[in-house]
């Protein structure tokens, strides 16, 4: 798991380069804030994810709805900031501040709403009024059930410790799948 999980990292250091696959002019502080967002998900682990796997879950990350080839450049940016957004709004609850480090999370919280602010910019040059309609439909609707699937899982579990950890890595995973976008 641990190689799986360093894989990953150097794959969205590489991915999340200035040679990006979005054509809006995402600037270098969002790569950065990208990079940043990640190292600190890692910095976050509080337990081994051994000891959780009877609370290991199966998201089903809709990888082949947000694959950045298949999608518009719209879409892309659409999908890229709904992930943010979810991401930003999970670790925002009052029950993500029970889980973590202070610190940590307040940092991560930062990071994303930087990010998200950087992204905005982007998301107005490319969706015009015909594009409104993406955040309810296709990919992004995708990311947005995802996302609730987490919330849901998190209830169920009482937001133990196990859950926030089990999560923690599910959302390392998907945004470093962003990364093709």
């Amino acid at each position: 798991m641990a190689f799986v999980l360093s894989l990953l990292m150097a794959l969205v250091l590489v991915s999340y380069g200035p040679g990006g696959s979005l054509g809006c002019d995402l600037s270098q502080n969002h790569v950065l804030f990208g990079k940043k967002n990640l190292r600190l998900l890692g910095q976050m682990r509080r337990i081994s994810p051994r000891f959780c796997l009877q609370d290991r879950k199966e998201f089903a990350f809709p990888q082949e709805m947000v694959e950045g080839s298949q999608l518009q450049e719209a879409q892309a940016i659409s999908v890229l900031h709904e992930m943010l957004q979810q991401s930003f709004n999970l670790f925002h609850t009052e029950r993500s501040s029970a889980a973590w480090n202070t610190t940590l999370l307040e940092q991560l919280r930062t990071g994303l709403h930087q990010q998200l602010d950087h992204l905005d910019a982007c998301l107005g040059q490319v969706m015009g009024e015909e594009d409104s309609a993406l955040g309810r439909t296709g990919p992004t609707l995708a990311v947005k059930r995802y996302f609730q699937g987490i919330h849901v899982y998190l209830q169920e579990k009482e937001y133990s410790d196990c859950a926030w950890e089990t999560v923690r890595v599910e959302i390392m995973r998907s945004l470093s799948s962003s990364a093709s976008l």
